[in-house]
């Protein structure tokens, strides 16, 4: 049976009430796979479904943020704080997040006083550090415990707590003095201490560290789970690897979204966006990028003359700045993808300026030599020499502006994606227009 029929019957059986037959057969799918099928639903249905899982938390937690919006406005007050409830921690406070004042203010008084007070705490960190994104669900243990009684301890902790599979050693303060996996305690005596046990060379951020950094760390290290403090050394939560993912991804997300000069937001979907939501994130840079190639425009109006003597300098002029823009756009892209990744850094400027001003002259050089082949045969020797040396000087060009912007943007503290391929082209095409025209006016005159 085809997917389109399976929802067909499932939207028959929600729609006649008939819940057991629609429950087994969804029965065998997977949380994310049936958040799937909800968003394929009517709402009335999908809500009816939603309602009756038995693993509704989890699958709502699977919801893109504006489907869960959705649902919080239709749901009942209560209904909806027993999905919360039952959510982690992390999730419930997004959640809560992305709900309006009004929403926000109905669904506190009906959720359990620890809910409450532990969903104000997550959101209130600042969007895009490590409190943001933390959950406050972790095992802990006190260093004089005996490998037996933590063990006892764990399994009394585990159904609160998102993963078992590291425990963190707390004092009385909770400040964090060690971490200690399952695998050792499975492993170690009965009778050792927790505190001879633990390792006390903890990998931890602070609550403020940035999410990308912290994303890096749990990579860096092949971490399940990173320990979040305080200044005071105080443990406030864990990111685990999952959350980490999700940050990756909306790093990705953001950076693809920039090198497309859209104004970056990882969670814009574009089924569900508004039309005037896409308008508005695409609108200004194209605008700019407009403006900027009039430059080009400006060029190719100052040197009419050189144009109307030789007309078959129009014919290479697209090929020409084309090829300046693609050669920039390739090393802004790597270049933003190794300041991404850390792999250098803004004191290494200089030693990659040489480096990509060598790839640039092999790459010009090859260019140039195909250029003036088809220059000859389509004008003379002269422009053939006028269209090798405008190719060389243009591909190093672009390169160097495609390598150089996102340092310079870097380097003010700004967001080095932002070097899109748009905006890397745009400078490529003015000033290629200028170089070619300019060494076409000295020669050909």
């Amino acid at each position: 049976m085809g997917f389109n029929n399976f929802l067909y019957l499932l939207n028959d059986a929600l729609s006649n009430q008939h819940l057991d037959l629609a429950l087994d057969s969804v029965k065998t799918f997977r949380a994310a796979d049936l958040a799937d099928v909800l968003t394929q639903l009517p709402l009335e249905n999908s809500q009816l479904l939603l309602q009756h899982l038995p693993d509704r938390a989890y699958v709502f937690s699977y919801l893109a943020p504006e489907v869960q919006v959705r649902f919080a406005n239709v749901l009942a007050r209560q209904t909806l704080a027993e999905i919360v409830g039952e959510m982690s921690s992390d999730k419930r406070a997004d959640l809560f997040k992305n709900l309006n004042k009004q929403q926000q203010n109905a669904l506190l008084p009906a959720l359990a006083q620890a809910e409450r007070e532990d969903i104000r705490l997550l959101s209130s960190y600042v969007e895009g550090t490590a409190g943001a994104i933390m959950s406050s669900e972790y095992a802990t243990l006190k260093p004089e415990l005996s490998v037996k009684e933590a063990i006892t301890m764990l399994r009394l902790e585990a159904p609160d707590t998102e993963t078992i599979y590291f425990a963190y050693v707390l004092d009385e303060a909770r400040k964090l003095l060690g971490v200690v996996s399952l695998k050792q305690l499975i492993l170690a005596p009965e009778n050792q201490n927790i505190a001879d046990l633990m390792a006390t060379n903890i990998v931890s951020a602070f609550v403020e560290t940035d999410q990308d950094e912290v994303a890096k760390t749990i990579a860096r290290y092949d971490l399940l789970a990173l320990p979040i403090i305080d200044h005071q050394g105080v443990m406030v939560g864990i990111v685990t690897y999952d959350d980490a993912m999700d940050v990756a991804s909306e790093e990705a997300t953001e950076d693809f979204l920039k090198a497309g000069a859209v104004n970056a937001d990882s969670k814009l979907s574009l089924k569900f966006a508004p039309i005037l939501q896409l308008y508005q994130k695409r609108v200004y840079w194209l605008v700019f990028l407009v403006f900027g190639s009039l430059l080009s425009g400006l060029g190719i109006a100052h040197f009419e003359d050189i144009i109307a003597a030789h007309i078959v300098l129009v014919f290479f002029l697209p090929l020409l700045v084309g090829s300046g823009g693609n050669a920039g756009s390739q090393s802004a892209t790597l270049m933003v993808r190794a300041l991404a990744t850390g792999d250098v850094h803004f004191k290494d400027w200089f030693y990659l300026l040489g480096r990509e001003s060598l790839v640039a002259l092999l790459l010009g050089g090859t260019m140039a030599f195909a250029v003036s082949v088809l220059g000859y045969f389509r004008g003379d020797e002269m422009v053939a020499l006028v269209l090798a040396l405008s190719m060389l000087t243009i591909v190093m060009m672009g390169c160097l502006i495609g390598m150089s912007l996102p340092f310079i943007l870097n380097r003010f503290g700004m967001d080095p994606a932002s070097a899109s391929a748009p905006l890397v082209t745009s400078i490529c095409d003015a000033t290629g227009v200028l170089v070619y025209l300019f060494i076409a006016s000295r020669l050909l005159f």
